[in-house]
């Protein structure tokens, strides 16, 4: 992808340390014998929010502990479990919860790569919080330009917030990224405008995935099946039209959205601590919770989950479980290594955003 022609002082850059970080830690993993484990800890301080997205159905699943806040000393222990160089925090809107500078302050002196997933509607009052620093990420959702975004997000104003408080975190030294869902009703050239803005603006890199079909979320019809979905990458990721787009997602991934690579789901890579435990086996599927990690690793779960195994899984291709098996595949593949390597994307291990 071509960037936008600012000056290079202007655009947040990744730290070339998580890429050697992640790179060390596969192969130290790999050389114990594990064939299966994280690369990304997905983090769910709570779940509550302060919006209610069309597409989004935590809110709705965890409506029975909804107003449970999980501990900072939990927080750290999950992460710690898995292992993961990388921490995603999502939620439900993690800046609601009342310690999130701490257990984002107490990772980064652990030197855990963080990223923050959030609307963005509160950020302006954490900044003073979480000193900006280069193992930590602001990761702030865009659904698309004005009009769209505050639809998909059912609430007026929020789209020129968010670009404020991602304009405000870039001028104090922040590291930012954006994220985006693509659902049925999403606007190819809507969204290509909103990709330019953002790498206008200087963020690192724009995230990207289509939705998955959660079945609590209100809006069914939204959902794209996985040919609704190749279709419409196809047309957003034209190359004679990506120019001024900064994806942040690896080319594999990309690949993959378009149907020009098949990968099977590997979304072990991205376990998920909530408030009721790790979810079981996946950041989209809770068919129960466990205080184990090691009950999401028996090969007799993964024998059930996948394309072609389970129906849940038919149009899933969201990045928590297809960007990481872009990753594993690429390490017995050189030239697939080598081409995330050129790309610059090697280190994101397919992180996965709430």
């Amino acid at each position: 992808m071509n960037d936008t022609k600012l000056p290079q002082a202007k655009r947040a850059k990744r730290p070339v340390e998580l890429s050697v970080r992640l790179a060390w830690y596969m192969v130290k993993t790999r050389l114990r014998g594990r064939r299966r484990f994280p690369l990304v800890t997905m983090l769910e301080p709570l779940e509550m929010c302060n919006l209610a997205c069309v597409g989004c159905g935590r809110i709705r699943e965890y409506q029975p502990v909804i107003d449970q806040i999980m501990s900072v000393d939990d927080a750290i222990s999950a992460v710690r479990q898995s292992g993961a160089p990388i921490v995603s925090i999502a939620g439900g809107e993690p800046t609601i919860h009342p310690q999130i500078d701490q257990i984002i302050s107490q990772l980064i002196a652990r030197k855990y790569f963080v990223y923050c997933c959030t609307n963005a509607l509160l950020l302006e009052r954490l900044l003073p919080k979480i000193p900006p620093s280069k193992y930590f990420c602001w990761v702030v959702h865009l659904d698309g330009m004005e009009a769209k975004h505050d639809e998909s997000v059912a609430r007026k104003g929020v789209f020129k917030k968010a670009v404020s408080a991602i304009e405000l975190a870039l001028a104090q030294g922040y590291r930012v990224c954006t994220n985006t869902t693509v659902f049925r009703n999403s606007d190819v050239e809507d969204l290509r405008e909103m990709f330019r803005l953002a790498a206008g603006l200087g963020v690192e890199g724009s995230m990207i995935s289509p939705g998955y079909d959660f079945k609590d979320a209100p809006d069914q019809d939204i959902f794209l099946t996985r040919r609704e979905s190749r279709s419409v990458f196809q047309r957003l990721l034209d190359p004679a039209k990506t120019q001024g787009m900064r994806l942040y997602n690896n080319p594999l991934y990309l690949n993959f959205l378009k149907g020009d690579r098949e990968y099977q789901c590997a979304a072990w890579s991205n376990p998920t601590y909530t408030v009721m435990g790790w979810r079981k086996p996946c950041y989209p599927l809770a068919d129960e919770h466990t205080q184990e990690l090691a009950d999401l690793y028996q090969d007799s779960v993964w024998e059930k989950y996948g394309v072609g195994k389970d129906p849940r899984c038919s149009n899933c291709m969201m990045h928590c479980g297809f960007e990481s098996a872009t990753i594993f595949q690429a390490v017995a593949t050189p030239k697939d290594w080598v081409t995330l390597i050129k790309s610059g994307a090697a280190h994101k291990g397919g992180i996965s955003v709430g």
